[in-house]
């Protein structure tokens, strides 16, 4: 048997696999990506296995139990009876015949793309790896990652000589590379993960049509581009879109502000016109993996090709500096009430970066903490989804949850996320002062309400 035909064996046999249902998945890492879609693939009878080097994670899941609050245990422990199981011992994907990656891509201090998690995670999987395996990548990252530093490693680092399929000229000692990016939003109860489109992009038509089929198998529509680094600059665009509109909502609040206009009655009365205009809200600052995170892969990545991305950039320093205006709208409200931030007591109601879900990466509720605490602020915090926060990446807080039960001691209430188990009518009658960055008082009339 020729080597064409031994890689025509290996794609066809996969894509039967994957027909059958009977393809073993490898998802690794089991955030707030991977797990989610770890479950998808259960649900829908295909063997899959998640990976993970936090072995309280892999063992939490194979007890049966759950560490993202959206995913109750129940939803695990049906997973569990399907067959899902969780490891640390990398050795195990050997026996896989796809392996999808979905671990972080934050920036490091400089905001350049820290890679560490993909060097490292695909330095594990190298080798391991098998002859006709499908790898996808799933990480946001800047356009070129998969084929520029995965693939080189993988090729590198495998034991069996293999090479990534290319164009036309696989052959039996290929395996298959593409990148999907993932389109998770954390809360959002409104669309089934299934009705959430798939974009994916493979290294040659081969990989395309694998990955394709591959979560074709789970979601109700896949649109397939024409490389990786074409779906990797869809998912830029995706959170650039939402980074530059959102930083205009944030500029045009401030501008509100001082014209004492209400920038949310103004963006409720254009969001009447059934053409051309989306509503974007203003907030306390940017958070979340993606949207504080992604435009800056991508202006990192455009100075390789001597482009600035100054639209962007522009965007990207409204939104940061953000958590600074609600600094100094705290600072001016306690001003009005005869007091000082240095040691005045402030309560940060909710840390999450948005509301109702238990997810606190890049949130700016961190940095106002931080902020706060430099100008000498005596800062509690409540959120119901964090009993405590310890430390980050980012921070060090070592801080627990603070009750509710005595909110008159506090010289200012700053509502940073609108959770929904907030009383909020409650939480102005019994406050001195309520700083409010998210609307979440509106209807309210209370002389006590500051908007920011």
């Amino acid at each position: 048997m020729t080597s064409q035909s031994v890689s025509a064996t290996h794609f066809s046999e996969l894509k039967s696999k994957i027909e059958q249902r009977k393809a073993r998945v490898a998802i690794i890492g089991l955030g707030y990506v991977g797990l989610p879609l770890a479950l998808l693939y259960s649900e829908s009878g295909i063997p899959v296995t998640g990976f993970d080097i936090d072995q309280r994670k892999v063992s939490t899941l194979n007890a049966g139990g759950s560490y993202i609050f959206r995913i109750p245990a129940p939803e695990i422990q049906r997973a569990r009876a399907l067959g899902f199981t969780a490891t640390s011992e990398y050795a195990q994907l050997e026996t896989m015949d796809a392996i999808i990656i979905c671990v972080p891509t934050p920036l490091n201090e400089y905001h350049e793309p820290d890679l560490s998690y993909i060097t490292g995670t695909t330095e594990s999987i190298a080798p391991h790896l098998q002859a006709g395996q499908l790898v996808i990548l799933e990480s946001t990252t800047y356009p070129g990652t998969t084929e520029e530093v995965m693939v080189p490693i993988l090729e590198k680092g495998n034991r069996h000589g293999l090479k990534a399929a290319r164009g036309s000229d696989s052959n039996g000692k290929s395996f298959f590379v593409a990148f999907s990016p993932e389109r998770e939003d954390p809360g959002n109860t409104t669309v089934a993960r299934r009705d959430i489109p798939k974009v994916v992009g493979g290294l040659n038509p081969q990989a395309s049509e694998l990955a394709g089929a591959l979560y074709g198998a789970i979601f109700n529509r896949t649109v397939q581009v024409s490389s990786p680094a074409a779906a990797e600059m869809t998912k830029l665009l995706e959170n650039i879109y939402r980074c530059v509109n959102i930083a205009l909502v944030n500029e045009l609040k401030l501008l509100c502000l001082r014209m004492n206009l209400d920038i949310w009655e103004v963006i409720e009365a254009a969001s009447t016109k059934p053409f051309g205009f989306h509503p974007f809200y203003p907030g306390p600052g940017l958070g979340g993996h993606c949207i504080p995170v992604d435009p800056f892969y991508l202006s990192w990545k455009a100075k390789e090709w001597d482009f600035r991305t100054r639209f962007i950039e522009l965007a990207g320093e409204i939104n940061s500096n953000m958590p600074y205006h609600v600094l100094e709208s705290v600072g001016r409200a306690l001003n009005q009430h005869k007091k000082a931030l240095n040691g005045s007591k402030v309560l940060v109601l909710g840390v999450a970066y948005k509301r109702d879900i238990d997810d606190l990466r890049e949130s700016p509720a961190l940095t106002i903490i931080e902020l706060l605490q430099k100008e000498g602020a005596l800062v509690s915090y409540n959120d119901p989804y964090f009993p405590e926060v310890g430390r980050g990446r980012k921070y060090d807080l070592q801080m627990k949850c603070a009750p509710l039960d005595n909110l008159a001691q506090y010289d200012c209430v700053l509502i940073v996320t609108d959770h929904s188990d907030y009383d909020y009518e409650r939480i102005v009658r019994e406050s001195q002062l309520v700083v409010d960055t998210r609307n979440a008082t509106r209807g309210i009339r209370s002389a006590k309400i500051v908007p920011c």
